[in-house]
């Protein structure tokens, strides 16, 4: 694949992610009933970003957590011994129930993984709702999903692939397209 264009650099996704934050806690009135869960593995790195930056602008931490949903996927056909699909990894340590559960993904495209992360989080809890925060939506739906919070918009042909890459796991900051 061919880089096409650089979209976010680090400058670029600190000032989404911050703006993530602050309407996170604008449309919640605050971050008490909140909790922050990241689709592993670029989406759980934000996930702590924007608990970090919620965390300064609050004076007062954000519960959060993490997901593994691989094993949740309707495009995967790995099993439990019972024929059920099963959540490879979680670590959330607080009750979902009758909470507002935030996911964080890197990238919004078809909606089958947000559809993953949700069904994991209703198996277990009945959070009072889930809402989404992505730091990109590229469109292009298969699911009628949509975010609730986006860093940015970037309509792509669907031909064309949108790369996060993270310091935590990459060495560098950048939001690319690829052709």
């Amino acid at each position: 694949m061919t880089k096409k264009a650089e979209l976010l650099d680090q400058a670029a996704m600190n000032r989404a992610l911050t703006r993530i934050a602050h309407e996170i806690i604008e449309r919640n009135e605050g971050i008490d009933e909140c909790i922050l869960v990241g689709i592993k593995t670029r989406g759980a790195f934000l996930a702590k970003r924007l608990a970090q930056k919620i965390n300064i602008i609050e004076k007062k931490e954000i519960r959060s957590g993490e997901l593994d949903i691989s094993l949740y996927r309707d495009d995967l056909s790995i099993k439990t011994s019972n024929g059920e699909a099963f959540v490879q990894q979680v670590d959330i340590t607080y009750d979902v129930t009758n909470q507002k559960v935030i996911l964080v993904d890197d990238v919004l495209y078809t909606g089958r993984t947000v559809r993953a992360a949700m069904d994991a989080v209703m198996d277990i809890g009945r959070p009072s709702q889930i809402q989404l925060a992505v730091l990109v939506d590229r469109g292009h739906r298969e699911l009628p999903i949509r975010a609730d919070f986006v860093g940015k918009n970037i309509p792509t042909a669907s031909h064309e692939r949108i790369e996060v890459t993270m310091v935590e796991v990459d060495d560098q900051d950048l939001v690319a397209i690829y052709d």
